[in-house]
């Protein structure tokens, strides 16, 4: 446009459109470095969010190794993580469509190494001495939600596999030791979380592939022990919060002894397997990622002295370091970056390898992220991360403010990152601001912030984010009769509790979130099946708290409009949640609006549902808030509104 136009608020016309959030977008995870060859995982929304593994070599190009109809994903945990594992050439890999494994030889030669599609393999490790492979299965033959869980052994072609490991409800990262004599993993037990109570345990190998001598070294009562790395001359290194910070540890004998403390995060909480926040570049220096006060940094550590360098770099998001004892690659980000595939080589230099989109963005429409704190209930601080509304094009009309939508991230132990959000830049670029909520339980600021959220799911969570609007409203930021708050699965949960036990907001939009607290306790899958006692208490001892922290009991106090989203193939939390809120809002007689999509689980994977539901969602606001979008939408069916 040739000069800046007046326009109200959220309806500015914005080249950040839902087609550009899915179009040639892929998601980047699991980088891995085997020798001088970098793998990696995409997920392509265009292929109804199928993942295929990529390959580039140290001279070559990128060439994709498993191509359509294999989906490399794996339902263990059933968020799953780390689906495969590199021998060689060869590549051992989950399919998500059978769960069965398969191993790919040269170009075309494919074949499945299990059978029984009621078992589920994860986090692999090969014992490249005795020809064999290690995972963690999770079998189903019994139960489809208490699912058996263990590591088991089996030769390179899927034959004799046996359980070798298995008295604990979890198991996860089997990492082998450099000269191929120890195994160390991790173990915990229901009602923990991997990032409540965990174990550390090494255990001898055997020329069969069994174990012996299986022995606790690190870990237990309020310690969460995660990441265990071998160093290349065998020492073992892992993350511990017994300092309250997830710092780097390394086992001195029978002792456990930080490497550099710090008031620093150098891991987050085990949602998914493969987590790799540090890797050795040698066996004195170590290449590792931290996270202080919202944001992400790269660093250099000596392992010797404890020394820390930075790493100068344009970025504020790192995971998946791997390193090939030389050379490191990971996946990074920035607020202007999409996430991407690099490999730094050996004198320190970065070579971007593949990013999630090529496509051009003019930065002039991106909103920059700033991490604030603002005071919350009982004299305590929050924190978030802050986006103001940002449009080249166009200003609004004098003394109007902007709407705010408040951002709830899941988990609930999970947190908001200051990466590039094209979902985020959608709002903004359209006049919204957004601020996406670090609320006491969220991970990145030490256990003692983590565990504000023990016994009080629906309290602390629902107060931090409303402190947050009264901040920004305080601050003059914001027009606070046209606050919304969105979220997904456990934020989908704080956004109804939300609208439910405050008077904050006047819309809201649900993510296949949580409304009856007791029936997610009693149908859950097994690794969240105890999640809530920590969260809430015991059930059903505490049945009593299950009920009052449940939105759906109290719909009379609901006053605003809500927009429900839903996969109708979610396991973790099924339709029927949604569907009660919705039948409880009908009746009230709310406006209320309910989007299913078919073959969707857990968080929407295919280009068509992700950009049906952000359009849905600004549709419903535009409505509620009383703007008119400048985007060309389909209508969504909105019960009990009013012309």
């Amino acid at each position: 446009m040739s000069q800046t136009a007046a326009s109200p608020f959220g309806s500015w016309k914005s080249p950040i459109t839902a087609d550009l959030i899915t179009r040639d977008t892929v998601g980047i995870v699991n980088a891995v470095l085997e020798g001088q060859d970098l793998y990696w995982t995409e997920e392509r929304p265009a292929e109804a969010g199928r993942n295929t593994v990529v390959k580039k070599t140290a001279n070559g190009t990128a060439i994709e190794l498993t191509p359509s109809p294999f989906n490399v994903r794996t339902r263990v945990h059933e968020y799953g993580g780390a689906p495969f594992v590199v021998h060689n050439t060869d590549l051992y890999f989950s399919n998500f469509d059978d769960n069965l494994l398969y191993l790919r030889q040269g170009e075309h030669n494919f074949q499945p190494i299990t059978s029984d599609p009621h078992r589920r393999y994860a986090d692999g490790a090969v014992d490249a001495s005795r020809g064999r492979l290690y995972w963690i299965r999770e079998d189903h033959t019994n139960s489809s939600i208490y699912a058996e869980t263990a590591i088991v052994v089996m030769d390179l072609d899927g034959s004799n596999e046996r359980v070798i490991l298995s008295s604990n409800d979890f198991y996860s990262n089997p990492r082998i030791s450099p000269d191929f004599k120890q195994l160390a993993y991790l173990t915990w037990n229901h009602p923990n979380m991997p990032w409540d109570d965990t174990q550390l345990w090494l255990a001898d190998l055997n020329e069969d592939g069994s174990v012996s001598n299986a022995r606790m070294v690190a870990g237990g009562s309020n310690e969460s022990i995660i990441q265990p790395v071998w160093s290349p001359g065998g020492v073992l290194y892992f993350l511990s919060d017994r300092s309250n910070w997830w710092n780097i540890m390394r086992l001195n004998g029978s002792e456990a002894e930080p490497v550099c403390p710090m008031e620093a995060e150098f891991g987050g909480p085990s949602w998914v397997f493969g987590e790799a926040d540090f890797a050795f570049l040698d066996e004195s220096t170590i290449l590792a990622s931290y996270a202080q006060s919202g944001i992400m940094h790269l660093a250099t550590i000596d392992a010797k002295s404890g020394d820390v360098t930075p790493v100068k770099n344009r970025f504020t998001y790192f995971s998946s370091i791997h390193s090939n004892g030389g050379e490191a690659a990971f996946i990074t980000a920035s607020p202007t970056d999409f996430p991407r595939v690099v490999r730094l080589d050996a004198n320190g230099q970065l070579e971007e390898i593949k990013a999630a989109s090529d496509l051009p963005l003019d930065e002039n429409y991106l909103s920059i992220p700033e991490a604030i704190e603002y005071p919350t209930t009982g004299g305590k601080t929050a924190h978030a991360i802050y986006y103001r509304p940002k449009n080249p094009d166009f200003m609004a009309p004098a003394g109007e403010k902007p709407p705010l939508l408040v951002s709830v991230h899941g988990g609930p132990t999970s947190a908001a990152i200051s990466a590039l959000n094209l979902e985020f830049q959608f709002w903004t670029s359209r006049g919204f601001a957004v601020v996406d909520v670090n609320y006491g339980g969220s991970t990145g600021y030490g256990r003692e912030y983590r565990e504000r959220l023990k016994g009080n799911w629906g309290v602390v969570d629902v107060e931090d984010c409303a402190n947050a609007v009264k901040y920004l409203i305080k601050k003059g930021e914001v027009d606070g009769e046209r606050a919304a708050i969105v979220g997904g699965s456990a934020g989908g949960y704080t956004t109804l509790a939300s609208l439910v036990f405050t008077d904050v907001y006047k819309a809201g939009a649900s993510y296949f979130g949580l409304s009856e607290l007791e029936i997610f306790a009693k149908e859950t899958h097994k690794f969240e099946s105890k999640y809530l006692e920590g969260l809430l208490g015991a059930y059903p001892e505490e049945q009593q708290t299950y009920y009052y922290r449940s939105p759906i009991n109290f719909t009379n106090q609901l006053s605003c409009p809500v927009i429900f989203l839903q996969g109708l193939e979610d396991k973790v939390v099924p339709p029927n949640q949604a569907e009660l809120m919705v039948d409880a809002l009908r009746e009230k007689g709310l406006p209320v609006a309910y989007l299913t999509f078919e073959g969707e689980g857990h968080g929407f994977r295919m280009a068509e549902n992700i950009k049906r539901s952000i359009e849905a969602e600004l549709y419903f606001y535009s409505k509620v808030f009383g703007f008119e979008p400048a985007d060309d939408i389909e209508p969504v069916p909105i019960e009990n509104l009013s012309d």
